[in-house]
Parts: C-alpha cells; structure tokens; sequence
C-alpha cells in the first residue's frame, strides 16, 4: 500500500478533533485539503473510515479501530524523531583528530584554544604525527578526521582544502638570496639545500615544483621536523624552502626568508572517510578548524609577514 504519514496523521487528528475544520486548524491544512488526504486514504486502503454527513463526520468501526492503534504508533515515531533531532544537536563527546607536525604546531594550538571555549563538554585529543600516518589513522577509523598537505589525489577521503599557503625560501642574512628583492623559482638551481623527508606532505610538492621550473639542486640533509631547518640553515649547511605556516622565525636567528616566484602554493586539507558522517561533536570541530583556518587568512591579508 502507498500511504503516506501525512495522510496517516491527517485521520488521527479528525478522528481526535471530530470534524475535518478544527483538524485542520490543529495540523496547519485547509478544511478541503483535510478531506482530500482522508479521500486518498480509504481508497488506498480499500476501506471507509469516516462516514460524512452534512452536519457531522462519525468513525466506522474500521475507523475506530485505525485511529485507537494509530494514535500511539505516531506519538513514538513523534518521539523517536525528538529523540534524534536531539542527538544531532549534541556537542559533547571526544573528537580525535590527527594532523601533520607544522600544522599541528602553528595552526591547531588556535582551534583547540577555540574549541574548548566554545564547546567545553567535547574532548579534543590531538595526535601529531608525519602525513602518511595522518592518511592511514583517517582510512582506519583511528581518528574521526585528519588535516593534511594537499592536494590529494586518493579516493578513500572526503577532502575540504581551508587554507593555502605559499612556499618561502630560506636562507641566511648574508646569502646573496637575502639582498633579492624579488627571489625566483630558478635562483635555486645548483645550490646546496636542506629539505623536510618524504614523511612530509610537503616534500613532494617542492618536487613538482622545481621539476616544473627545470631546477636541479643538491640535497645534502632531508631532515623530519621541519624546526629543524632552522639552525641547519643557520649553520650553512644549505638554504631550505618552507611554507609559510613554519613562520614566525625563531627570535635572534640570522634568518631570513623571501616569497618565491612564480608562487607556488600548498593546502592544508581536512580529510575524513569518503561517504562518512561525523559525530555531531565531530562536525563541530570540523567547523571550528575551518573558522579558524578563515581568521588566519583574513589576518595575512591585513599583515602580510613576508
């Protein structure tokens, strides 16, 4: 039978109400669109319901006997769907999430400062480990999302890019790079550098990128933690490349670091399970980290620090 819960609900407010008017008044419908849906009703059933007269509506006893068992069974779906709504309104729980080291440490110290203000029964545990681990904790359902270096070319993921940021170069002051008003791509080729591993999302994109220029250089230390370019390039044993999310430059280093062009961007990316739904509390702070990551944005476009 093709019966609908609107006509369903519709006979139970007659049959609660007496009439087809005050029915109608009680579920929002006009008096003729309440005698339509009954009308639809009894002939998919291939049963009267009501006997109508011009003064009156009375239930037949196949009437009666519908509405006494209806009337409960709509109350609990009523009450199941509260019930569920509820749920999706929650904000409460523990939210796992994973994300690559420089992300971990310049991005998400703001969004979990911001989550616990803004939604203090949910638990965040943040987990900073290399990409690859991010990816696989992500597949696996370890986490309840991860925030990568894209772009991603895997199908196993949902991905929403939040922020991009360019690549910089880094050199000591007194590099002749340093004294570059504008630094290109090319000015690289043939020197001595100092990169992030291929634990690092970003490691391949630099890559491509100087694939793409045709510029060949002499990686001497591919270093894990990308702090540690900073006293390698320091202590000269080779000038780096790193996003712009690894800034602000430690203080009282003889640092300096320069926008590369043609720019060159990377994205941070939050990643979840392909055609999977968070938690409510999930959600929330999939939201939040998208808001902060907007606030960043908006704040380098006020103050550009490179």
């Amino acid at each position: 039978m093709n019966y609908t819960l609107r006509q369903l609900r519709t006979f139970v407010a007659v049959a609660h109400y007496g009439g087809f008017s005050l029915a109608g008044q009680a579920i929002g419908l006009s008096q003729s669109a309440v005698s339509h849906s009954i009308k639809e009703l009894e002939a998919e059933i291939g049963v009267r319901l009501l006997d109508r007269t011009t003064r009156e509506v009375q239930l037949t006893e196949a009437g009666k006997q519908l509405a006494s068992r209806m009337a409960p069974l709509l109350e609990e779906i009523n009450t199941t769907l509260l019930d569920i709504r509820s749920y999706g309104e929650q904000r409460s729980g523990t939210v796992r999430i994973a994300a690559s080291q420089t992300i971990s440490a310049h991005l998400m110290p703001q969004c979990l400062a911001s989550s616990q203000q803004h939604f203090p029964d949910i638990k965040v545990i943040l987990h900073d480990r290399v990409q690859q681990w991010v990816l696989q904790s992500v597949r696996n359902a370890e986490v309840d999302f991860g925030i990568v270096i894209g772009p991603l070319s895997n199908a196993d993921f949902d991905c929403l890019a939040i922020l991009d940021e360019p690549f910089l170069l880094l050199c000591r002051d007194d590099d002749p790079l340093a004294q570059v008003e504008q630094a290109q791509w090319s000015m690289l080729s043939g020197r001595t550098m100092v990169l992030q591993d291929y634990a690092s999302g970003s490691r391949v994109l630099i890559d491509a990128a100087m694939q793409e220029q045709s510029i060949k250089v002499d990686v001497v230390q591919e270093i894990g933690h990308p702090a540690t370019l900073f006293p390698m390039v320091e202590a000269g044993i080779g000038i780096s490349i790193l996003p712009a999310l690894a800034l602000p430059l430690p203080a009282g280093r003889a640092l300096t670091v320069r926008r590369l062009y043609p720019e060159i961007n990377r994205s941070l990316t939050l990643i979840k399970r392909k055609n999977r739904s968070l938690t409510p509390a999930g959600e929330a702070i999939w939201q939040e980290v998208r808001q902060q990551a907007a606030l960043l944005t908006q704040q380098r476009k006020l103050r550009p620090a490179f």
